[in-house]
């Protein structure tokens, strides 16, 4: 099972070796607009989740919504302290 910690650290891994493979270098290549898109899509994911499907819909869309945070804070050049000073 993946950590928040453990996911960032593996998507900063990916963005490092341009890994060929990785949606996470694709999307980043997209740029902070498409990302910023698939925020808003998996924020109301989570709500229309939690209100109609149940916790582990909920739950799995959480985690979608987490992973596209964290390829926000890599296309802003943000590490997890930037955002852990605020919380």
């Amino acid at each position: 099972m993946k950590s928040f910690e453990n996911l960032f650290a593996e998507l900063k891994d990916k963005v490092a070796r341009q890994a060929p493979d990785s949606g996470t270098v694709r999307l980043l290549g997209k740029g902070r607009h498409a990302i910023g898109k698939k925020i808003i899509e998996e924020a109301g994911e989570v709500w229309m989740a939690a209100e109609y499907e149940g916790g582990a819909k909920t739950a799995e869309e959480i985690s979608q919504l987490l992973y596209h945070l964290q390829v926000m804070m890599l296309a802003c050049d943000l590490e997890l302290e930037d955002v852990y000073k605020y919380l």
